[in-house]
C-alpha cells in the first residue's frame, strides 16, 4: 500500500515528539494543540486549529465537527491526552475522515510515558 504524505507524516510526528519532549506530560489537549500549531508552522506547514468540516452524506452536508489541527488542508491531526490511544479515538478519527472526504488522519496521544501516534488512510 502506498504511504501517501509521507514525509509529512514523519515531519508531523517529529513536531509531536519535540512538544511531548518539551511540555511533558499532564496538559490539557488544547495546550498541546496550540504547541503543535507553532511547531508545524516552524517547519513551513500550513495549520488551522478547530477548522469547520463539513461533513457529508449521499453529497449532502449533515454536519460540521472541528478538526483540532487541519494541517496543509489535506491532514486531519485528532490531539488527545489519554493513557493510550484507544478503540473510540480510532472510530472518532475514522468517522471524521470518511466524513470529510480527506484521505489521511493521524492521532497524536501527549501521554505519560510518550508521544504516540497512529496513522490512518482511507
Amino acid at each position: 500500500m502506498e504511504l501517501i504524505f509521507k514525509e509529512e507524516y514523519y515531519k508531523i510526528v517529529n513536531a509531536g515528539i519535540k512538544v511531548w519532549q518539551t511540555l511533558g506530560f499532564g496538559f490539557l489537549e488544547k495546550v498541546y494543540e496550540n504547541a503543535l500549531a507553532i511547531e508545524l508552522k516552524k517547519r513551513d506547514f500550513k495549520t488551522e486549529q478547530q477548522k469547520p468540516i463539513k461533513v457529508h452524506y449521499e453529497e449532502e452536508i449533515v454536519g460540521d465537527y472541528y478538526a483540532d489541527i487541519l494541517v496543509n488542508d489535506e491532514i486531519i491531526l485528532e490531539i488527545k491526552t489519554a493513557k493510550n490511544i484507544v478503540s473510540e479515538h480510532t472510530a472518532q478519527l475514522l468517522n471524521y475522515l470518511k466524513g470529510t472526504n480527506k484521505r489521511l488522519g493521524i492521532i497524536l496521544n501527549f501521554g505519560p510515558k510518550k508521544m504516540e501516534h497512529k496513522r490512518y488512510i482511507l
